[in-house]
């Protein structure tokens, strides 16, 4: 047994997805470092996904960013800037996008989980979205997540799934049909 509960609530947006990519007939990928490839996982158990999942970059380490995604080594090895960061959150969105001709939507996503983040950074995530249809013009949020487990699970494992939900929301966000 483990402590890998799965809230009903992010299923239910997983769900809130798929629709809305099969209303809209958008292709999505995704570059993900802290979630660890949670948001294409919990996606792909909805049948007929593949219609619309293109998949899932899966870069934890900064030189897998940099040699998957074209993210810059010099902003992921400077202390000020970091692989969790706006920049690379960019970097990592267009990255994924230019290696996935298929996908009209990408969204990235990098942060500290925890434990033994830095204090500023304990929590925080970085998202990064882009458009083919918009690609000079990525946008990138950042969430602050919770600080304390709320359902029974470790606070790393729920949050990631807290950031999976972002993630999923900015995705139904910036899914329209191509303009």
């Amino acid at each position: 047994m483990n402590d890998l509960q799965i809230p009903r609530q992010l299923l239910h947006s997983a769900a809130r997805l798929a629709d809305r990519l099969a209303v809209t007939g958008v292709q999505i990928v995704f570059a993900e470092s802290c979630t660890s490839g949670w948001c294409a996982a919990l996606l792909s158990q909805i049948p007929g996904i593949s219609q619309y999942l293109c998949g899932s970059a899966v870069t934890y380490r900064n030189n897998t960013k940099e040699e998957w995604l074209d993210a810059s080594a010099e902003l992921l090895n400077d202390p000020a800037i970091g692989p969790v960061s706006e920049q690379i959150a960019r970097q990592m969105c267009l990255g994924v996008l230019g290696h996935t001709p298929e996908a009209d939507l990408a969204i990235s996503v990098t942060g500290h989980l925890g434990p033994n983040a830095p204090e500023d950074q304990d929590g925080l995530i970085y998202i990064g979205v882009v458009r083919r249809d918009a690609i000079s013009t990525p946008t990138v949020n950042s969430f602050r997540l919770k600080s304390a487990p709320t359902y029974g699970g470790t606070l790393r494992a729920e949050r990631q799934f807290e950031a999976v939900e972002h993630v999923y929301e900015l995705a139904i966000q910036h899914c329209h049909t191509a303009q």
